[in-house]
C-alpha cells in the first residue's frame, strides 16, 4: 500500500537538515543514516551517504534516476555466497 498523495513523500527530516546544512557549507563529508525508509528527494542528488545495512554503512553517490526510490534499495543487507560450490567428490559424481 502507498502513502497518500496528500501526505506527501516520507522523507527522513533529520537527513534533510543535514543535506540542506551541507548545501550551505563547502565541506562534502558523508552523510551517516540509518533510515532505510526514507524516499530519495532531488535535494540529495551529488551528495555521498552512508546507508546503513543492519552491520555497517554503505557509501552510495545520489543520482538523479534514483530520486523517488528508497534508501534501502541501495544498500543490501544480504550477501549472496553462492548456490554451492563444485568440489572434487561432486565432479567425480557426474
Amino acid at each position: 500500500m502507498s502513502r497518500s498523495i496528500k501526505k506527501g513523500p516520507y522523507v527522513d527530516e533529520n537527513l534533510m537538515k543535514k543535506v540542506m546544512a551541507q548545501k550551505k557549507g563547502s565541506d562534502r563529508i558523508v552523510l551517516l543514516t540509518w533510515a532505510r525508509a526514507s524516499q530519495i528527494a532531488p535535494e540529495f542528488v551529488t551528495h555521498k551517504i552512508g546507508i546503513h545495512n543492519g552491520k555497517k554503512h554503505i557509501e552510495v553517490l545520489i543520482t538523479e534516476g534514483m530520486v523517488g526510490h528508497r534508501l534501502g534499495e541501495f544498500s543490501l543487507t544480504r550477501t549472496f555466497k553462492g548456490h554451492g560450490k563444485i568440489t572434487k567428490r561432486t565432479a567425480d559424481k557426474t
